[in-house]
């Protein structure tokens, strides 16, 4: 398999076979993100795409699982989509699942009968990066989309068919914003009611453009506990009904894993012991975290 740069996935599709069909993000403007700051977004061409799925299918003939990369794979043109999930279920008997990245203003820009395409022809679950709910916070980061838009973009995705898995931040707020955060951030999960919930928590590449506010001082990171104390503000204000809620990115200071709102009591008591206790023994060492 060849890759044009670094490649992410989900924590959840570390079992995949990541195929590059797109490469960089389109958005890109993120001040948090580094992750495809080295990179111009294009859409592979045909030729390309045919020879990474003709290199993946000798590679990984069994494989039940595909990762669409790179950060916004469904800003590709819906055929062009369609013909390269058909592509995938006829080169792999065994193929299961196919997940993809999913920009919000990428995907309000296809219609509802293109998501239920993409759906139709074998695509399963979309990744959508909703990071925080708070209107102020989503503009000061330059994520380019409103809340509202970013809570019609999910609920597009679900009434689509498709499962959605959203992610959010906990310190993107720093600590001048870190109630908003949590409270909005709720609000907005809440509306959206994913099937999937993940959690990352902040953490900043000295080349991204906040590293330069967090060495001036005028945003301040949280402290371990004062994230985790986000966490459960975020969590004890969240309404979803069936959601399963993961913790468990290289980011984070503590693994959580639980199904809400069945589990919620149990998640925020192993929250509020561990910040009530200060038990600094239960939580990742700095030097384990990763992005």
């Amino acid at each position: 398999m060849f890759y044009e740069g670094k490649i992410f996935r989900p924590p959840s599709e570390a079992k995949s076979v990541i195929l590059q069909i797109s490469v960089g993000c389109k958005h890109n403007a993120c001040t948090f993100c580094t992750m495809y700051k080295d990179k111009s977004f294009r859409i592979r061409s045909r030729a390309e795409i045919k020879e990474i799925l003709s290199v993946a299918q000798a590679e990984e003939p069994d494989a039940e699982r595909v990762f669409l990369a790179d950060g916004d794979a469904i800003a590709l043109n819906t055929d062009l989509l369609t013909e390269i999930l058909d592509q995938l279920y006829q080169r792999f008997p065994h193929l299961k699942r196919v997940g993809i990245y999913g920009g919000p203003k990428d995907i309000l820009a296809k219609s509802s009968e293109e998501l239920a395409a993409l759906k139709a022809h074998g695509l399963n679950i979309v990744y959508l990066g909703v990071e925080s709910g708070n209107e102020d916070i989503l503009r000061s980061v330059c994520k380019g989309v409103t809340t509202n838009q970013m809570i019609a973009a999910g609920q597009k995705v679900k009434a689509s068919g498709l499962t959605l898995s959203c992610t959010v931040i906990t310190g993107l707020g720093g600590k001048a914003l870190s109630h908003e955060h949590a409270i909005d951030t709720a609000h907005v999960i809440s509306q959206i009611d994913p099937q999937y919930l993940a959690a990352l928590t902040l953490m900043i590449d000295g080349d991204a453009p906040l590293a330069k506010a967090i060495k001036d001082g005028s945003f301040q990171l949280l402290s371990p506990f004062e994230s985790l104390k986000e966490l459960r503000t975020m969590l004890g204000n969240l309404k979803v009904s069936n959601c399963i809620f993961r913790s468990n990115h290289a980011s984070n200071y503590l693994s959580l894993r639980a199904t809400l709102p069945d589990d919620r009591d149990e998640l925020l008591q192993i929250l509020d012991s561990t910040i009530n206790n200060q038990t600094i023994e239960s939580l990742r060492p700095e030097y384990w975290r990763g992005f």
